[in-house]
């Protein structure tokens, strides 16, 4: 979001109120993508898909790589057509998904199933 700067702070409230409609965010394994509602100084209204995505450095610090896409409503149809056209195509030829292990670096261990034996417990 962006400020704007006026004399008046009721404008600057307006607009920040006005801006930011709806957001959903999805979180998928890694990533997570947020869905946002905005509309343009005329109340036109966009969506915003960002994509962010965990990443550590090597001195164990994390900082978030994000992608964001703009997309306008004049161009929905056209890009749910791709998208469903796209995803259909993944559907119908890519092999089967097969559940990948977690790895967990606070741990440092991995787990692939959530189930536990008590004999895995110890005493």
């Amino acid at each position: 979001m962006y400020l704007i700067k006026t004399k008046d702070m009721s404008e600057e409230i307006e607009r920040t109120e006005r801006e930011d409609l709806f957001s959903k965010a999805v979180k998928a394994g890694k990533r997570t993508y947020f869905f946002d509602v905005k509309s343009t100084r005329g109340n036109d209204y966009y969506l915003t898909i960002t994509e962010s995505k965990k990443r550590f450095g090597t001195d164990g610090k994390f900082t978030y790589e994000k992608h964001k896409i703009f997309l306008y409503k004049e161009d929905f149809e056209k890009f749910m057509e791709g998208l469903n056209e796209s995803i259909d195509v993944i559907k119908e030829n890519a092999p089967p998904i097969v559940e990948r292990e977690v790895y967990d670096r606070e741990s440092n261990s991995s787990s692939g199933s959530d189930e536990v034996s008590f004999d895995d417990l110890g005493k």
